[in-house]
C-alpha cells in the first residue's frame, strides 16, 4: 500500500466536505462508542481486567524472545512450520514460496492488518497468484480496488449505495440495496472460491505459546473456511500478539470483543494448533506460521515500547473526534486513529508521517478506553519531540511554540496574555456564545464554532478552588 501520509492536510480537507463519506462515519459515532460504554457496565470488573491485561502485556514484552521460542518449539512439536521474518519483504518472499511449493493459483485471505501492512495481494497479483477476500467488508473493498478505513470495520467508510454499486458492476445482477440480497449475493460468489482455493491465509488476534496455538476471533464464518478447507493454512502475525497461556488468551478475550464492538464475545473464536492429524475430519495437510517483525523490535526498550500492548480492538479510532471527522484512509496508510498515529511513524519514518501524531486534539478519549491502557497522547507526544529535533515541523509551528514559550516562562505576561484572549474570544462569540470565524483559526472555524470561555481564565477559576 502506497505511503500517503504526508497528504494528509489535503486529504483532511477533501473528507471534511465529502456528505457521502460523512453520512458513512455518522453511523460509527452513533454506534460503537454507546455499545462499549453498555458493554463494559454491564462487567464489574472491566477495569480491574484493563489493569490485568495492562500488567500481562508488559510482562510478555519484556520477555518476548522467550515466549516466541516457546511458541515455535510447539508449533514444530504439531507438525507446522514457524518462519522468521524481519521486514515485509522477507515475510511476502516466504508466503510467496509456501504458495509456489503447493502449486497455487488461488488463495483465500481471512481479514488481516499484517497483510495490508506488507502489501501482501498486490505481491502475489504480481506472481500471477490470484488473492480473494473473504471477509465481506474487505471482499467489498477489494472489488472496489479500495483499502480498509478501520480495523475492525474496514469498509465503514462506504454506504449502502457504494456496496450495491460495486456488487451490480461485478457481479453482473440487478442492483439492490437490499442487506439480504447482498450478502446472498456474496455468499454464493465466495463459495466457489473457498472450494478450489489452494492456500487459506489468515492473520491471528492470539499466539499461545504454551500450545503452539493461534486463534482468530470474528463475526463471519470466512475464517474458520479459509482455514480449514484448503490443503495449506498461512497464520501471518506480528511477533507482538504472543501470550503465554490459553487462560492468558481468555483475559484478553473478555476485553477484545467489549472494546471493539460492545459484544461480550466475537461469533467465531477458532483456535488452529497445527495441521490435520490422523482421524481428524477436516483440516489443512500444512500449517504455517509467518513472524512478522517489521520494526517491531526496534520499539522493545524504547519510548514506544507501550505501543506493543496494543490488542487492535479500535476503541481509540471510535472515540477519536478527528477519526470521527475525516475517517480512516485520510491517515495515508494502514493503521488510522491514535494508535495508527503512533504506528506509522515508526515504520514509514517520521519523516513521511510527521502530520499524524500532530493531528490530535489530545482530549485523551484514546487513552481512557484503550483496554490495555496505552498512554496514546504521551506517545504521540514523543513523535512530536522528534519531528521537532529533527527541523522537521514547519516554520510557523516552531516559530509559534517559541513565541508561546517566551509567555510561559514569564507568568505575569502569560497571565495578562490569557485574560486579553478570554476577553477577545467572548467578544468575538458575540450573543450567540460562539464563533464562527477567528483570524488564523480558519482551519477550525470552517467546519466547527469554538464557544466562548467563561468569564475567568483557567489559572483564575483554579486559584479560586484551591482557596
Amino acid at each position: 500500500m502506497q505511503v500517503r501520509s504526508p497528504e494528509f492536510k489535503e486529504s483532511a480537507r477533501i473528507a471534511l466536505t465529502d456528505a457521502n463519506l460523512q453520512k458513512a462515519l455518522g453511523n460509527l459515532k452513533a454506534g460503537f462508542p454507546a455499545k462499549r460504554a453498555t458493554a463494559a457496565a454491564r462487567l464489574p470488573e472491566f477495569e480491574a481486567l484493563r489493569d490485568q491485561a495492562r500488567d500481562l502485556k508488559n510482562h510478555i514484552i519484556e520477555h518476548l524472545d522467550l515466549y516466541l521460542e516457546e511458541f515455535e518449539r510447539n508449533v514444530t512439536a504439531n507438525g507446522g512450520t514457524v518462519h522468521w521474518c524481519r521486514t515485509a519483504e522477507d515475510a511476502r518472499q516466504t508466503i510467496l514460496q509456501i504458495c509456489r511449493e503447493q502449486g497455487a493459483k488461488t488463495v483465500t485471505k481471512g481479514k488481516s492488518m499484517v497483510t495490508e501492512e506488507i502489501g501482501l495481494n498486490e505481491y502475489l497479483e504480481k506472481q500471477g497468484i490470484e488473492p480473494v477476500e473473504t471477509d465481506l467488508g474487505e471482499y467489498i473493498l477489494q472489488l472496489r480496488q479500495d483499502h480498509p478505513s478501520h480495523i475492525v470495520a474496514p469498509a465503514i467508510h462506504l454506504t449502502l449505495d457504494d456496496v450495491a454499486d460495486a456488487f451490480h458492476e461485478h457481479h453482473k445482477r440487478p442492483r439492490s440495496e437490499d442487506p439480504a440480497v447482498l450478502m446472498q449475493e456474496a455468499r454464493e460468489m465466495l463459495r466457489k472460491k473457498f472450494v478450489s482455493a489452494d492456500v487459506g491465509i489468515t492473520g491471528a488476534n492470539f499466539l499461545i505459546a504454551e500450545t503452539g496455538s493461534t486463534i482468530i476471533c470474528t463475526n463471519e464464518g470466512n475464517g474458520d473456511l479459509t482455514q480449514t478447507l484448503p490443503k495449506t493454512h498461512v497464520v501471518v502475525s506480528s511477533i507482538e500478539k504472543v501470550v503465554p497461556t490459553l487462560e492468558d488468551m481468555t483475559l484478553f478475550l473478555r476485553l477484545l470483543a467489549r472494546s471493539a464492538t460492545g459484544q461480550e464475545f466475537t461469533v467465531y473464536n477458532t483456535l488452529s494448533t497445527g495441521p490435520r492429524r490422523p482421524g481428524d475430519t477436516d483440516g489443512p495437510e500444512n500449517f504455517h506460521v509467518v513472524l512478522v517483525d517489521n520494526g517491531r523490535s526496534e520499539m522493545v526498550g524504547s519510548e514506544f515500547q507501550e505501543m506493543l500492548r496494543c490488542i487492535r480492538c479500535s476503541a481509540c479510532m471510535n472515540h477519536c473526534p478527528v477519526y470521527g471527522a475525516v475517517g480512516g484512509q485520510t491517515y495515508g496508510w494502514v493503521y488510522p486513529g491514535p494508535m495508527g498515529s503512533v504506528l506509522t511513524p515508526q515504520m514509514v519514518g517520521i519523516e513521511q508521517a510527521g502530520l499524524l501524531p500532530n493531528a490530535s486534539t489530545f482530549c485523551g478519549k484514546c487513552e481512557e478506553v484503550c483496554p490495555v491502557r496505552i498512554p496514546l497522547p504521551k506517545l504521540m507526544r514523543h513523535w512530536r519531540d522528534k519531528e521537532y529535533e529533527k527541523h522537521l515541523s514547519p516554520a510557523a509551528v516552531r516559530y509559534g511554540l517559541k513565541f508561546w514559550a517566551f509567555f510561559a516562562k514569564r507568568p505575569g505576561l502569560y497571565r495578562l496574555l490569557s485574560a486579553s484572549s478570554n476577553r477577545f474570544l467572548r467578544l468575538m462569540a458575540g450573543k450567540k456564545g460562539r464563533a464562527t470565524r477567528l483570524p488564523l483559526a480558519g482551519g477550525w472555524t470552517d467546519h466547527r464554532d469554538i464557544p466562548a470561555p467563561s468569564g475567568k481564565t483557567f489559572m483564575q477559576q483554579w486559584q479560586e478552588q484551591n482557596r
